[in-house]
């Protein structure tokens, strides 16, 4: 299983040079899992840049995959992965729902680097 954070679809959907990393995860959509805060996040980038038609495609895209939505019990468990690996909201809660389904997580996000389960990738 996999999950991909909100800067490898931005990366995707935009084109740029790190895309073709996550094209093949993203399209592996038996296997690909999509926390609902990603859908929040890319939604917020590309509504900055691009037509709300657009934008309405990419997070179709992405509903394509299994939707994870925030559960009151993988809030308390995104808090405690927050306090132990020093992350931010948004980025705890993918990265338990990663670990809850012992998927790998694909980002461009340097705050994930050398983290277990992590598949990470420097903006090029």
């Amino acid at each position: 299983m996999n999950v991909v954070d909100s800067s490898g679809w931005i990366e995707f959907f935009q084109a740029g040079a790190n895309g073709p990393i996550f094209k093949p995860v993203i399209e592996d959509r038996a296997h690909l899992l999509v926390p609902t805060i990603s859908l929040f996040e890319v939604h917020r980038v590309l509504s900055r840049k691009l037509p709300s038609e657009l934008v309405t495609a990419c997070l179709d895209a992405m509903r394509l995959g299994t939707v994870l939505d925030l559960s009151e019990r993988r809030a308390i468990v995104a808090a405690e992965t927050a306090a132990r690996h020093k992350l931010a909201l948004a980025d705890a809660a993918m990265y338990s729902m990663a670990l809850e389904h012992g998927a790998s997580l694909w980002t461009q996000d340097a705050g994930y680097q050398g983290l277990p389960s992590v598949r990470y990738f420097a903006k090029a």
